[in-house]
């Protein structure tokens, strides 16, 4: 199917959507003349990225209260500058890890442009978008024991599995920056992130930059472990520099 042709259909998608208030996966089937499954896959990408909201058998807006808060809509920009800054650095027929996490969740629409993908996971969310893409990316899960907090599969069988694979890119976000040593965490399950820097050629980290100065004792990733970080505009020029030092790429985007 032409890509262009899919993202028309989802921004005409999205403007009727506006305009009418609520639209049903019937509906829309009938009037791009495609199939309901189709309809769903669009709906379900424009979700992920923020544009309208799944209810049974079709969608509706995003609510006004949650898009006129400015602070929010600020956080979601960012999150999809940085994600596509991310996603300009998958190849075709790349074999990625995605991290479980919201930002690097907002990667998962950038995918839909993208051939012959292996992706692997540790979150059942971005599985199951991943499912939805038109390209259907090949997927690999870690499995693993379920944690709740992080909201997805760590632990020795998920550790495991990606030992069993290597991968091009590695794509991770992060609780909090430090300059000096690198990413940091809440969580104590960080043993797993440890593993797919290892099996990966390159990581990429995805994380805001109000992340930084968070203090955390938690060290998920020195920076010896990665390549690349995108982060916002509100990364000083001088906080940068440092990173680099460490030989890190440091991307600031726009949002």
């Amino acid at each position: 199917m032409n890509k262009r042709n899919t993202q028309q259909r989802r921004h005409l998608i999205v403007s009727q959507l506006q305009q009418q208030g609520e639209l049903s996966v019937e509906q829309l089937a009938e009037q791009f003349n495609t199939s309901e499954v189709t309809i769903r896959k669009d709906l379900t990408v424009l979700e992920q990225a923020g544009l309208l909201l799944r209810r049974y058998g079709g969608a509706v807006p995003v609510p006004q209260d949650f898009v006129s808060d400015s602070s929010l809509e600020k956080v979601s920009k960012r999150k999809l500058a940085i994600a596509k800054a991310a996603a300009g650095l998958i190849k075709d027929h790349y074999r990625i890890i995605i991290d479980s996490g919201r930002t690097t969740a907002a990667l998962l629409p950038e995918l839909a442009t993208k051939r012959g993908l292996v992706v692997m996971t540790n979150s059942l969310a971005i599985a199951n978008a991943l499912r939805e893409l038109e390209n259907e990316p090949t997927l690999l899960m870690t499995g693993g024991t379920w944690d709740p907090q992080s909201e997805a599969f760590q632990g020795q069988l998920a550790e495991q599995m990606l030992r069993n694979y290597d991968f091009d890119q590695l794509f991770i976000g992060a609780d909090g920056i430090d300059l000096t040593r690198g990413t940091t965490t809440y969580n104590e399950l960080y043993s797993l992130s440890r593993v797919m820097a290892e099996v990966a050629r390159e990581v990429i980290v995805m994380l805001e930059s109000d992340k930084l100065g968070r203090k955390i004792h938690n060290l998920e990733l020195p920076w010896a472990m990665v390549k690349v970080l995108i982060t916002d505009e509100g990364l000083a020029a001088a906080d940068a520099a440092q990173i680099e030092q460490q030989g890190v790429k440091v991307i600031r985007v726009a949002g």
